[in-house]
């Protein structure tokens, strides 16, 4: 296939992500707007033969201070053929636009899985003492294609850093959590939970947790919420400015990409979520809760209520989002794993974020005040 790299439209881009089973939610065009102190373009691959458009891309440009010269980013994507034996032809047409435009240095996230674990494999993989981390326990499913991806970026010049071994050395998460929905019943999804999660989701119900959507007016609420969880976990929390800004942005492009849920107890809310849709694909997004009305479970329920609306709207996976490769039970990361693996989903490993530097210097730059930071 032969191919042309040019500027689209917003709109071209977003009929591209509509027409596929699904795409990242940091690859849909309104993206550009939730980070809206990033320059964007939406990028298209077209092939020549028929002018069809086969692949899209939303980058964004980070100015350095003082100099027009861009970092450019495209998280979690770009959507494209990965698996294309000339993968070449598809990112060198992109890396001479993003010169072009002024780039020094180009970020990209390719989604593509390279392994998984499953929940037998991962609880084996905790009780194992001489097991530390995710990538010791050996996967119930390997994808030898990513390999392939890997080996050819590598050849291309593409750079990868090392991710300190927790999987966050990236942007974006390099491994995630995900409960697979595709072909399944829902009393399966719920069989699958662990003992202690199903008992936790009936506690709340006979509690009498209820949980509800709410609307752009109740984000004060959500921020409230989160602001106690940000104390209580040591982390910066966003302002609220950002998840207005992140509601009108997605949910004009949509009104179903973005959602808020509250687990309440005797009218006082517990817990809070985001969550996000692009096709069948769900995310669990941002979540939040209060010291108080732990012991009626409301995250368990708030849980699996998101899991139920996303298994009703269709979707094929609910993400849960980012994990530690960390199976110590002394890694304060640990949490993570711990609380998403009793969902009876599995562990994904994506092959993480690659950097190409246009220009050297001013990337050994960037990689030195990244670093410092």
């Amino acid at each position: 296939m032969s191919l042309t790299l040019r500027t689209i439209s917003r709109e071209q881009h977003l009929a591209y992500i509509q027409s596929l089973p699904s795409a990242s939610h940091c690859q849909v065009p309104a993206w550009a707007d939730v980070k809206s102190e990033w320059r964007s373009e939406n990028l298209g691959w077209f092939d020549d033969r028929t002018g069809q458009l086969v692949g899209a891309g939303l980058v964004l440009y980070r100015q350095l201070p003082k100099v027009k010269r861009y970092l450019a980013y495209l998280p979690e994507g770009p959507v494209i053929n990965w698996y294309a034996p000339n993968l070449d032809e598809w990112l060198q047409p992109m890396l001479a636009h993003l010169k072009k435009q002024g780039a020094f240095s180009v970020k990209m996230g390719p989604p593509v899985v390279i392994r998984r674990w499953n929940a037998p494999a991962i609880k084996a993989g905790i009780q194992n003492p001489d097991v530390k981390r995710l990538r010791d326990v050996e996967p119930t499913t390997i994808e030898p294609r990513a390999f392939e991806v890997s080996d050819k970026l590598r050849r291309m010049g593409w750079q990868q850093g090392e991710d300190g071994g927790a999987g966050f050395g990236d942007v974006q998460p390099r491994y995630v959590f995900q409960v697979p929905l595709a072909n399944r019943a829902l009393e399966d999804v719920l069989k699958n939970f662990n003992q202690l999660w199903r008992r936790n989701i009936k506690k709340a119900e006979k509690a009498g947790v209820e949980v509800v959507q709410g609307g752009y007016q109740d984000l004060a609420e959500w921020q409230r919420l989160y602001e106690i969880t940000a104390i209580r976990d040591k982390f910066r929390p966003r302002p609220l400015s950002y998840f207005q800004q992140q509601w009108r942005a997605l949910n004009s492009e949509d009104p179903n990409r973005m959602r808020l849920y509250f687990a309440r107890h005797n009218g006082v809310n517990l817990s809070a979520a985001t969550m996000l849709v692009v096709g069948g694909h769900v995310w669990y997004s941002y979540g939040a809760s209060d010291n108080i009305g732990r012991e009626v479970r409301p995250s368990n329920a708030m849980q699996w209520r998101m899991l139920r609306d996303a298994y009703a709207l269709g979707a094929s996976v609910y993400d849960l989002r980012g994990i530690s490769d960390s199976l110590d039970e002394t890694d304060h990361l640990f949490g993570l794993i711990q609380f998403k693996v009793g969902t009876g989903g599995e562990a994904v490993e994506y092959v993480g974020e690659w950097d190409f530097p246009l220009n050297k210097l001013l990337h050994k730059a960037l990689d030195i005040y990244m670093s410092r930071r």
